[in-house]
């Protein structure tokens, strides 16, 4: 049985999170219910920042919001002292409100808006990291306007493919993300963003992908980055001060992931980027990580009610539970697969081989294809565990089901952090047109 940070199994035969039996998290929050392990959590943002502050002192770790944001979320992240890669508008506005100080975000993503755009600017964003020339052309206007000048760093792609699903490799040349090495399309936009007046270049940043569990694709990022740096330094006689490699880490899903340990990978980032530094004759850069699932994927865990349970003789046992994609999409996604536990008879030994179905009206809803689990019967809570990142982040009101409620828990205490959805908020952004409310029948 592999559990996370402070998970146990209590003297009741529950699991339990941050102290807090879950059982009694049901009982008061209901399910779907995300639980999530803020000690865990501090832990492994500090664990980056003891990292580099021990290898390469000159460092800052962003936490990627994609992976999981709320206000709550934002204000934890700024009491570790991290600084918060953002995508959005709405993720902008949500670590705002949480309190997270906008000069320590980096403002990320493909397709900026010009609302978006100028949302940064005048909360303060302290770095855009431009992706492409039209960006460029829309951030310059928006800050001459302001009479401004924007910090950036440009995307590149690296032309380096980590081993991980296609849909989140991001450093091949064929990525919607970034402007290519190979064919000069980067030293083009570092040309252009030098010629402009109300942009300032200070760096540069690639992402090879997520969940990584191979170290090396990190340490040639680095070599081949540092590299370009000094051929920027040389063709156009500026010396960038910043280098940001992404993130990307894998985590424990199963029991077979075995992925590095963060310390490692602080020390191999750390080592790869001194190297290639000291080979090319370039000072130090600051250097700039954004880890995101490995800061909260393994800290989180969904809370279930067993349902139905359908039984196919010979071919498969179907379980239901009362969430399903609208609250994880990945299995639909991406094949994700995840461990899971009967959690209030957590001392009872697998008995039996059951598929998790959602309750989505789609054949594809299915959480887990095969696991082994304790005899389940309705009523039993279900905990899928590993459920921190990209789960809460990436929820849906498919078949109009309300998002659930998330806690963080910690030393025995559990706060409600999102509460869960109600019908009528459902439907409080819809509008019915006055010629619809006016048949019979509608009130």
């Amino acid at each position: 049985m592999q559990l996370f940070g402070t998970a146990r199994v209590n003297a009741r035969g529950h699991l339990e999170i941050g102290g807090c039996d879950s059982v009694d998290l049901v009982r008061e929050f209901g399910t779907p219910l995300y639980v999530l392990d803020e000690d865990l959590i501090r832990s492994n943002c500090r664990q980056y920042r003891q990292g580099f502050a021990a290898h390469y002192p000159s460092a800052r770790v962003a936490y990627a919001a994609k992976a999981f944001i709320t206000t709550a979320m934002a204000a934890l992240a700024a009491e570790e002292g991290m600084d918060l890669d953002v995508v959005s508008g709405g993720e902008i506005f949500t670590a705002l409100r949480g309190g997270f100080p906008a000069e320590r975000m980096l403002f990320h993503g493909n397709n900026k808006a010009p609302e978006e755009i100028a949302l940064a600017l005048d909360s303060g964003v302290g770095r855009f990291v431009v992706d492409n020339l039209h960006e460029l052309d829309l951030l310059e206007d928006a800050a001459a306007r302001r009479r401004l000048r924007a910090r950036i760093l440009l995307r590149v792609t690296p032309g380096i493919e980590a081993h991980t699903h296609d849909y989140i490799r991001t450093g091949q040349v064929d990525s919607k993300f970034g402007l290519v090495l190979e064919n000069g399309q980067a030293m083009a936009a570092v040309r252009r963003a030098l010629s402009l007046r109300h942009v300032e270049l200070v760096g540069l940043h690639c992402h090879i992908g997520s969940q990584v569990f191979d170290l090396e694709p990190f340490a040639d990022s680095a070599g081949v980055m540092i590299r370009f740096l000094d051929q920027v330094r040389r063709e156009t006689g500026v010396t960038l001060t910043e280098l940001d490699l992404g993130g990307g880490l894998g985590v424990h899903y199963v029991s077979q992931d075995d992925p590095p340990t963060i310390a490692s990978l602080t020390r191999l980032v750390s080592e790869a980027v001194r190297r290639a530094a000291e080979e090319a004759g370039y000072p130090l850069p600051t250097l700039l990580v954004e880890p995101g699932r490995s800061i909260v994927g393994e800290a989180g865990t969904t809370l279930y009610t067993v349902g139905a349970i359908k039984d196919i003789p010979g071919i498969r046992t179907y379980l239901a539970v009362d969430g399903g994609m609208g609250d994880n999409p990945r299995p639909a996604l991406y094949g994700a697969v995840y461990q899971a536990f009967v959690a209030n008879r957590m001392r009872q030994d697998p008995t039996s081989t059951v598929a998790v179905a959602g309750k989505c009206c789609e054949s594809g809803d299915m959480l887990i294809h095969e696991i082994g689990l304790t005899d389940p019967h309705p009523g039993d809570i279900l905990a899928i565990l590993s459920t921190g990142a990209y789960n809460y982040s990436m929820a849906s009101n498919y078949n109009r089901l309300p998002r659930p409620a998330a806690v963080f828990v910690s030393g025995g205490r559990a706060d409600l952090v999102v509460r869960r959805e109600t019908y009528e908020d459902l439907v409080a952004l819809d509008v019915l047109p006055r010629r619809l409310s006016a048949r019979e029948g509608v009130a």
